[in-house]
């Protein structure tokens, strides 16, 4: 089960109908590093112009620009990241971050990371994790290239992370996934269900173990860059019935979780979940739980 036809069948089963879409590219500040206005001026003095993401809060628009958004001295100099709008969302949806000790689960290539360490005020501590030593080595020039000082990093799977001894108060779970057509030009031709099944099940370890590593009053928000609701909603079904957690509200735009999919009804609560079609920004699946009866 596999090629565009099949998978834009599915779309319409959930209720999105299949267009060509164009991402727009988006950067994000260094807050840490610099102020907004002071690299707005600086940046519009050099072509490269932007709009306000009215949805994120250092989040902007590149437009048509006379300049590339990674060759400027001040992308070197770690003032601003280059980051998909809707990556943007998951760090944003935790409360009360500074100073706390967060597990990034799959930290590579780092955008997430560094505006953990950018929304933390480079205060508390992370844990990155990433089984690859290849992206891992782009999260650390990263982390180098923003000055961020308060990340520790491993080549460690995640679904090992009860053995780190470790309790977290916030946990970042964004999952490796099947992606989307949006990113990849060849997604279509690439993907089968059985790829998006596999994916699904490593997913529910990391968030199983996830689970295991959680302070009594902690958070986890669980994104993917997948619309393939085994990723997603599924998936979040399966935690709520198999794990000691609930999800609670955010307040970011996306569509509401799907409650139903392909027939099967799910937890209500799935609803407060967000999705993202790749017509409002890239394709993206992100929600927040918290312990049950907190």
């Amino acid at each position: 089960m596999s090629g565009r036809e099949f998978f834009v069948g599915r779309y319409e089963q959930l209720g999105w109908k299949y267009k060509p879409v164009k991402l727009r590219q988006a950067i994000r500040f260094n807050y840490s590093n610099i102020g907004e206005q002071d690299l707005v001026s600086r940046l519009s003095g050099l072509g490269l112009n932007l709009e306000k993401i009215d949805f994120l809060s250092s989040g902007y628009w590149v437009c048509d620009s006379k300049v590339s958004a990674g060759a400027t001295a001040e992308y070197l100099l770690g003032l601003y990241s280059i980051q998909e709008a809707a990556a943007q969302v998951p760090v944003s949806l935790f409360s009360n971050i500074r100073g706390k000790v967060v597990l990034d689960a799959s930290a590579a290539p780092g955008g997430k990371t560094v505006q953990l360490a950018d929304v933390m005020g480079n205060t508390g501590c992370i844990v990155a994790l990433d089984v690859s030593k290849q992206r891992l080595m782009a999260l650390v020039n990263h982390l180098e290239r923003c000055r961020v000082g308060n990340v520790v990093v491993f080549q460690f799977d995640a679904r090992n992370g009860p053995k780190l001894g470790l309790k977290f108060d916030r946990i970042l779970v964004d999952a490796p996934c099947s992606g989307n057509f949006a990113s990849d030009l060849r997604w279509f031709q690439n993907r089968t269900l059985v790829d998006v099944e596999r994916n699904a099940r490593v997913q529910r370890e990391m968030l199983m173990k996830a689970v295991e590593c959680l302070a009594d009053d902690g958070e986890i928000v669980y994104s993917t860059c997948s619309l393939e609701p085994e990723e997603n909603e599924l998936n979040v079904d399966w935690a709520l019935n198999k794990l000691d957690l609930q999800v609670v509200d955010v307040d970011c735009p996306g569509v509401s979780g799907l409650t139903r999919v392909f027939g099967k009804r799910l937890d209500s609560s799935v609803a407060r979940c967000r999705r993202f079609w790749p017509d409002v920004a890239q394709g993206f699946f992100v929600c927040k739980f918290v312990r049950r009866g907190l």
